[in-house]
This record gives C-alpha cells, sequence and structure tokens, in this order.
C-alpha cells in the first residue's frame, strides 16, 4: 500500500502532538515530534548554561549560539517507543528527558532557541532523513512549508488563545507544577508572536494546507478527520 508524509502545523498548545499520535496509531505510521526536538536543544542549552535562565537573562543575546551547535553536533537526539505507554519518547544522549522538556522553563525559551538559524537547519535536515520511507506523521511549526514541503497531506490547527491556554493550565497542574492561568496565558501569546515574526521559518499556514479549528471539537473528531483525509490521500 502506498505510504504518506502527513505534516501537522499550527499553533502551540493547539494539540498538535496527540493528534499526531492518535493519527500515526490508526495508519500504523511512525510519529515524529519536531516540537519535542527543539524542546530538546533548550533543554541541552539551558543544562550546559548556554541559556539563562534568569528573568534578566530572557532574549536572543543571553544564549551562546556557537557553544550550543557545538554541544547539539555532538549530541544524540532520538525516539524510542514505549509499549507500555503507547508512544513515542525522546532521548538526548541516551537519556530519557520527555518530562523534563515539557517544563514551564523550558516552554518560556524555545522559541528563543527555535529562532537560530543554525539550529533549525540542523534539526530540518535530522528531520528530512527521518522521513525518507515515508509513511510518517511529525507535527511542528514549519513541516509543511519548510521540512517537507512536498508532503501528501498538510494540516494547519488553530484554536482561540484562551482555549489553548486554559489546555495548557490544566495540563500542568495534572503534572503538578506550579503557574497561574495567567502565566500560561502570556506565554501561549508571546510564542505566538514569536513563532509568526521569526525571520528563519515563521510558522505560516502553507497554501496547500487545510486548516483546522479544534476550539469546539474533540481530539477524536479532529482525529478521525485527518484519518479520512489521510485515506483519501493514500486510495488516490
Amino acid at each position: 500500500m502506498k505510504k504518506i508524509i502527513i505534516a501537522i502545523d499550527g499553533y502551540s498548545s493547539t494539540g498538535k502532538s496527540t493528534t499526531a499520535k492518535l493519527v500515526a496509531n490508526a495508519l500504523q505510521y511512525v510519529y515524529i515530534d519536531t516540537g519535542a526536538m527543539y524542546r530538546a536543544v533548550t533543554y541541552l542549552a539551558l543544562q550546559q548554561k548556554f541559556l539563562s535562565s534568569s528573568e534578566e537573562g530572557k532574549g536572543k543575546q543571553s544564549i551562546d549560539e556557537q557553544g550550543l551547535l557545538t554541544a547539539l553536533e555532538q549530541s544524540a537526539i532520538s525516539f524510542r517507543y514505549n509499549s507500555q505507554r503507547g508512544a513515542s519518547e525522546l532521548y538526548l544522549n541516551g537519556e530519557n528527558i520527555e518530562k523534563e522538556i515539557r517544563s514551564m522553563t523550558v516552554a518560556t525559551y524555545v522559541s528563543e532557541v527555535a529562532k537560530i538559524p543554525q539550529v533549525r537547519a540542523y534539526l530540518v535536515n535530522l528531520q528530512r532523513q527521518m522521513g525518507d520511507q515515508k509513511g510518517i506523521v511529525m507535527d511542528g511549526r514549519d513541516i509543511g512549508t519548510v521540512v517537507f514541503p512536498e508532503a501528501e497531506l498538510k494540516i494547519f490547527m488553530t484554536a482561540s488563545e484562551q482555549i489553548r491556554a486554559q489546555r495548557r493550565f490544566e495540563e500542568l497542574q495534572q503534572k503538578g507544577e506550579e503557574a497561574s492561568y495567567e502565566q500560561v496565558l502570556k506565554n501561549i501569546q508571546e510564542r505566538d508572536y514569536q513563532d509568526t515574526h521569526r525571520t528563519e521559518s515563521p510558522l505560516q499556514k502553507a497554501e496547500d494546507a487545510i486548516e483546522i479549528d479544534n476550539s469546539d471539537t474533540t481530539v477524536i473528531e479532529v482525529v478521525s478527520q485527518i484519518v479520512q483525509l489521510a485515506q483519501e490521500k493514500i486510495k488516490a
């Protein structure tokens, strides 16, 4: 059976990763979480002190870009399937950092790190290698526009700021992390601005992408819609 590449782009906290995982499971495709890859690089930057985590240190000037790039080139980023969870988890240099990369600290700086052209070029090349055999579902900010502009199916997901902030707030609460709704909403707004205004591969909808607003729909409804669209592409 013919295999295709499914690119799912969109704003932060629109449920791209959850949706992509379920679509991949339904089609028995490989799921690649590119957002987690950028979070892993951010975690690496914080861990090795290439990026200040203080309030005063925010902004691009606080990043040692060359030091980070050198460390990244010497690091191994990979996904491993966890059969107990039924999901792929991200490893950095052999260490499972799935929990660490979902913290508010990483979320605060990930857009700044993702703006660095050399980091994007390195990860885009890695992502393209992962997709050589097709049969993948990949989500992120620039999958349909930069990483796989030839993808057979492109989805662009969106939802209101308030709904996205509420979802993220509840997710953090369940994990026991301290953050107010106002803090989460501000973080969402800042990331939206950074993602859409960066010079390198800004977040934008590909011309041939299908937009899905999931403000008032369930994950299952969105997954069913995408799986149906994928099956139509596979049969075409």
